[in-house]
């Protein structure tokens, strides 16, 4: 069932996103080569436990047998496309990151999540980060009261695959709520006019995970972890969209993000 929001439940649901949001802020201050993931982790979960959020990945619930998640944050690096579990390895020069995170407050969830350069990296690595982000606010644009979802997934498909990328089929977005998880999927593949229809009140996080070759993934052994089957780098952002007054209105924000990048590069 799809439960559509009211003006007041969407704006408790921005201050969640908003605190992902800073979240993520904070750990774009921190990205650099030498930095440990759990370090990221541990910067995450203090900021959000002590500005009276939940962390909302922590201890999820795993399928197919797999552990509780035992991290505030998935990081998943280079190949590693999502759910990526924080470890001791220090991040190297050129590696790119993965940052999926999320926030439970006032009852309800933030979600979302950006890709970080670490140091310098390839020309051709940039231009998977860059298409991946512009694939996401393409399919923002479709988020419109009497569209489908199929309208969204096109938009992203058709972008990342007009690029030379392949675009994950196992992993989609989703409903955003009092679950972290509810209807409807939204699949960054599928048909113009497809799927359930877009209403008002509406709220969806759309993420596309698009690889730099192959669509094709696999698990690793650690019951969370997915990563591409060629080897080749993945890439993964991730927005909170309501639809108000018939249009997508953005909850989170990558802001906190850029104003942090630009003080570290400055």
């Amino acid at each position: 069932m799809i439960y559509l929001k009211t003006r007041e439940e969407i704006e408790l649901m921005r201050h969640s996103a908003l605190m992902v949001s800073r979240t993520l802020g904070i750990i774009a201050a921190h990205v650099r080569p030498g930095v440990t993931p759990l370090h990221l982790d541990k910067l995450a979960e203090t900021f959000i436990r002590d500005n009276g959020g939940i962390p909302a990945f922590k201890g999820y619930k795993g399928g197919r047998g797999a552990p509780d998640f035992p991290a505030t944050l998935c990081i998943s690096i280079n190949e590693a496309v999502v759910h990526g579990i924080p470890t001791n390895k220090p991040l190297v020069e050129g590696d790119i990151i993965s940052v999926d995170c999320g926030v439970k407050k006032n009852g309800y969830y933030g979600d979302h999540a950006y890709t970080f350069a670490v140091g310098q990296i390839k020309p051709e690595v940039q231009k998977l980060i860059d298409v991946t982000k512009q694939s996401l606010y393409l399919g923002i644009e479709q988020m419109i009261s009497g569209n489908r979802i199929g309208d969204i997934s096109y938009a992203i498909q058709q972008h990342a695959e007009a690029n030379g990328y392949g675009v994950v089929r196992e992993l989609v977005g989703h409903g955003l709520g009092k679950n972290l998880h509810e209807e409807p999927e939204v699949p960054n593949y599928g048909k113009r006019g497809d799927g359930p229809k877009l209403k008002e009140g509406m709220v969806l996080a759309i993420e596309p995970m698009i690889n730099m070759g192959k669509k094709a993934v696999k698990h690793l052994n650690d019951g969370w972890t997915i990563v591409t089957q060629d080897g080749l780098p993945s890439a993964h952002f991730e927005h909170d969209v309501a639809i108000v007054d018939g249009k997508p209105e953005i909850l989170s924000s990558y802001t906190y993000i850029e104003e942090a990048l630009a003080l570290v590069n400055y």
